[in-house]
């Protein structure tokens, strides 16, 4: 059993942030350990009748993965002015009130679709935490 810790959602990034996306998005996800040299990272099952695959998870790096949760959360984002280069903001339309931040539009969104899904703190195990 995965030992799993509290984090505030607003401070989640990496491997962290994509395993709450997951559990927000009702995935089949879990944790492989590292191996020849990659870091402990994010993985979700796909399970249709005939077939089954398990792929790397990282909506909060990979626009492939994301950027559909953009469009299916009618995510509102916020880019940073040019002059201040401060963070992007997104927002669900039933999400918090201020939104989330992030150094990049899909961290951003990952965040505030996991605070829509699961609120402002999550669970997210141990080992993905640096």
């Amino acid at each position: 059993m995965t030992d799993l810790i509290e984090v505030k959602t607003a401070h989640l990034v990496g491997e962290p942030l994509a395993w709450a996306v997951a559990k927000a998005e009702g995935l089949d996800v879990h944790v492989a350990k590292p191996h020849y040299g990659a870091p402990v990272r994010v993985f979700v099952y796909y399970r249709g009748e005939a077939i089954e695959r398990c792929e790397r998870y990282n909506p909060q790096e990979n626009w492939v993965l994301g950027g559909p949760l953009l469009e299916k959360y009618k995510l509102d984002l916020g880019a940073p002015m040019e002059a201040t280069l401060g963070p992007w903001n997104a927002n669900t339309e039933w999400g918090h009130p201020l939104g989330m931040k992030g150094e990049t539009a899909l961290i951003a969104s990952c965040r505030a679709i996991t605070a829509a899904k699961l609120g402002d703190t999550v669970q997210v195990p141990k080992e993905l935490m640096p």
